[in-house]
Formats: structure tokens, C-alpha cells, sequence
């Protein structure tokens, strides 16, 4: 079974995730297959518009929870942990095409953060989304940090992060993280509806356009891309990372030390 399959409908390229039996959590397979595809098709001169979407009950949980538990023992292993998820989610924002998150169920942690470095987002109105990081004592590190500010603002991306609150699709719509939200049963017509509207525009333009929007609205992003992995670290050497990995795997609420 292919853990990201690949979907044509003519110059539209959709990427699904592939593992709905595990509610599409991103382990190390996936990842690194959604990295080859995300790298086909930017470069693929057939493909104008690139839909990333999940299959079966909703987009994705985030990444796998097994992931985390060797960064108990060894913090050091972030940085490669981190890497190949940091590519490819600049990859889908930099790439010269229109990049679209078809969010449906949920879209957790490191599923947000791919769609946040989607150009748009469309979203069923009963979906939750948010970035709960700082419930296992970590910070939102592949870009959600980075990038959540410049689409919904500062007050309440702190919000979001900080108090690792979740949304529904209605309000991800409301507060400018959705650019359409639909009933489940007509999300993929939004969709459809959106791509049409991209494809009715000149593409060099549409491509030219998106980077120039990208750097006048995150011109530091480099530099905080960077911040994030290093105060990453510093959250996964604290006693507060095992106690909140701890508590999530007992379905308990952390008890936090605040040092």
C-alpha cells in the first residue's frame, strides 16, 4: 500500500496521506515519502496546481507520537528528526505553484504546519485544527511558530500556540486560516471551485506573485525557522518534555513544573 499516493486531474497534482487506519500520523515513512512528492511535483512542468489532502477519517493527527520518544533520551537527534519535514514544508512554499491543504476530520501539530505552509487552505466546517505542542512541553518547531502570525495575527497565533488552543473549521474560516469552509460532503467541490479560479490566471504570474507576497509578509522567516529549533531544544532537555510526553501516553493531565 502506497503511504502517499499521487493523484492526476489533468494540471492538478493531489499528495494524500495514506495511512488512515493510524489517522495519517506522520512517522518516518511518510515523511519521507511525502518529500519525494512534494519534489515531483514542483518540478514536474505538467503540474500548475498542487492539492494536499488525507485519506479516510480526517487530514492528518501530526506526527506519529512514537516519534517522540527517542527525543526523551536524546534531544540531540531534533536536528535530524526535524530536517527532512523543514525541506519539504519550504518546498510547498516556495515551490513557483499554488499549494492548497484539503483539510477534512483534523489537522494536528505537524499536519497544521504543512497546511500553513500552504498558500490557501480549504476546510470542512466540523474539522478541528490547532497546535498543541505546548501540552507535551514543546513549541510548535516546523514552521507553525513561524508562520501562524502572518495569516491570522499576533494576538491570537499566541493564543493558538501558547494556550494550545484548537479551533473548528468555521472559526479557522473566520480568523483568516481558511480561505473556504464547506459542509465535509462539498469540500471537495471548494476545492475544485478554488483550483478553477488558479487556473483561469496566467501561471508565471500566479508563481511570480506568490513569492513576492511570501517575502513581503515573512521576511525573517529564515531566522525564525531557525529560532524554533533552537528553543525545540531547549523545551526537549527539560524535565517538562517527559512529563508531558508521560502524561499524554497515561491519557492523564500534565503536571507541570514551570523551571
Amino acid at each position: 500500500m502506497q503511504i502517499v499516493i499521487t493523484e492526476d486531474r489533468g494540471p492538478v497534482r493531489h499528495l494524500i496521506l495514506n495511512r488512515p487506519e493510524k489517522r495519517n500520523a506522520m512517522n518516518a515513512e511518510m515523511i519521507l515519502a511525502l518529500a519525494e512528492a512534494i519534489e515531483y511535483a514542483a518540478n514536474d512542468p505538467e503540474v500548475r496546481v498542487v492539492v494536499l489532502r488525507g485519506e479516510g477519517a480526517m487530514f492528518s493527527s501530526g506526527v506519529d507520537f512514537a516519534s517522540f520518544l527517542p527525543l526523551i533520551e536524546d534531544p540531540s537527534q531534533l536536528r535530524g528528526f526535524r530536517r527532512p519535514m523543514i525541506e519539504s514544508w519550504n518546498l510547498v512554499e516556495e515551490m513557483t505553484k499554488p499549494t492548497i491543504a484539503q483539510i477534512h476530520g483534523a489537522c494536528i501539530g505537524g499536519a497544521l504546519e504543512l497546511a500553513l505552509a500552504c498558500d490557501l487552505r480549504t476546510i470542512s466546517d466540523s474539522a478541528i485544527v490547532g497546535l498543541p505542542e505546548t501540552r507535551v512541553g514543546l513549541i510548535p518547531d516546523v514552521g507553525g511558530s513561524s508562520r501562524l502570525p502572518s495569516i491570522v495575527g499576533l494576538g491570537r497565533a499566541k493564543e493558538m500556540i501558547m494556550a494550545s488552543k484548537m479551533i473548528n473549521g468555521t472559526e479557522a474560516e473566520r480568523i483568516g486560516l481558511a480561505n473556504r469552509v464547506a459542509p465535509a460532503e462539498e469540500l471537495d467541490a471548494a476545492t475544485d471551485q478554488l483550483v478553477a479560479e488558479l487556473l483561469a490566471c496566467a501561471p508565471i504570474a500566479v508563481g511570480l506573485s506568490k513569492r513576492v507576497i511570501d517575502a513581503a509578509a515573512k521576511p525573517a522567516l529564515a531566522s525564525t525557522l531557525e529560532q524554533e529549533v533552537a528553543a525545540q531544544q531547549l523545551c526537549a532537555n527539560s524535565a517538562d518534555f517527559g512529563e508531558g510526553v508521560s502524561a499524554l501516553s497515561e491519557k492523564r493531565d500534565p503536571n507541570f513544573s514551570g523551571t
